[in-house]
């Protein structure tokens, strides 16, 4: 019984296999009698050049710029220190004054070298008597020429004396050794300090000088006076023009970096030691044909792109990488300006064959003319 059911039901699904074979012969013979023409996705030829986006390439150019952050220090700064020990009198200047170089910014007691001064002064003019008594007794023959001679050494060694003393009295009032900005006094009048006590600080901060780290690549294109753009991170509006003062005369060799100093001016004094800037530095830079990044292919030979050429057939063209960037590729390659890349649908290109660039008429192979075109098609696609 059961052998008699499965024979059945082969013979209804053979019959109805067989009717549908002879339904759909007689609609393809019905269309072929009254000459109605295929539909457009029935076209060969649409069915042979797959679908593709594209995208010129383009040229771009790189190393450029270059952007380092850096801490900025002033021209010149002097930590002020007394030649000798003593006590602070009076300071003559506060924080934020600006002193001429020379001009005396602080005194200390200075008694006991007042008392030298009027001591070797008191020895002078003895020594000048005794010097000119010695003169007229050497012109009556009274005096030797030895007692002439030791006058004279007396009264020269006392001259000495007393511009010993007045050095040292004046080396009780502190001067100013630069011109500049005075920071914020350590010490008070009053105070007892010594010959390593640093009472002041100046600042030359009309120009400020910024060392920064740089690539070796940069290297050999850098030089002694040229320019930089600086900008404070404290004040992102604003930029500062300066150069290059100084290189140094090798390469680190665990960073790969050369350290470079930049000097920037200050005009308006606004800048401080110490600030952090953003230095930029102009270079010529080198140019590259730039492709979009999902052009690049890779095989056992290493990496290419897909060209389609004026008459919409598929080129295969080696591009080595040289830069990889956000939105580009940058590649060394015989591609040329404008030359239209695939970007989308390369797993169906093939070499040699046409393609059909969405946007265009997909009846018809892709024909890029111009880079243009070829973008204009891109903005369709997206």
């Amino acid at each position: 019984m059961k052998n008699w059911k499965q024979i059945a039901v082969c013979v209804v699904v053979a019959a109805a296999a067989f009717g549908g074979w002879s339904w759909y012969n007689a609609g393809r013979t019905g269309t072929e009698a009254t000459g109605t023409p295929p539909s457009a996705g029935q076209n060969s030829g649409a069915r042979n050049a797959p679908l593709v986006m594209v995208k010129p390439a383009q040229k771009q150019i790189v190393n450029d710029k270059l952007s380092a952050i850096g801490s900025g220090v002033a021209l010149n700064t002097v930590a002020v220190m007394p030649y000798s020990s003593g006590t602070i009198r009076q300071f003559l200047v506060s924080a934020g004054t600006l002193v001429k170089k020379g001009q005396i910014i602080a005194e200390l007691d200075a008694e006991t070298e007042q008392i030298a001064v009027e001591k070797a002064q008191v020895l002078l003019k003895d020594a000048e008597i005794t010097q000119k008594r010695m003169a007229t007794l050497r012109a009556s023959n009274t005096a030797t020429q030895v007692q002439v001679v030791a006058a004279d050494l007396a009264l020269a060694n006392a001259k000495l004396a007393v511009k010993d003393a007045e050095l040292a009295l004046s080396r009780r009032s502190v001067e100013a050794p630069i011109a500049g900005i005075v920071g914020i006094l350590p010490v008070d009048a009053g105070n007892y300090v010594t010959s390593s006590t640093t009472i002041a600080t100046i600042d030359d901060r009309s120009k400020l000088l910024i060392d920064i780290w740089v690539p070796e690549r940069f290297a050999p294109q850098l030089r002694i006076g040229q320019a930089v753009t600086a900008v404070p991170t404290a004040l992102p509006g604003k930029s500062f023009q300066g150069q290059i003062s100084a290189l140094d005369n090798m390469i680190d060799a665990a960073s790969r970096t050369m350290r470079v100093r930049a000097e920037i001016t200050n005009p308006s004094d606004v800048l401080r030691s110490g600030m952090s800037f953003t230095v930029t530095i102009l270079f010529p830079g080198d140019q590259y044909l730039a492709v979009d990044p999902l052009s690049i292919q890779w095989d056992g030979d290493g990496s290419y792109v897909w060209r389609i050429d004026t008459d919409g057939k598929a080129e295969r063209v080696a591009a080595r990488i040289i830069q990889r960037n956000a939105n580009a590729v940058l590649v060394e390659s015989e591609l040329a300006e404008g030359d239209v890349m695939v970007t989308e649908g390369v797993q169906n290109v093939r070499e040699g064959g046409s393609v059909t660039v969405k946007g265009q008429n997909t009846g018809s192979a892709a024909s890029p003319k111009a880079p243009a075109t070829a973008q204009a098609n891109n903005k369709q696609a997206g």
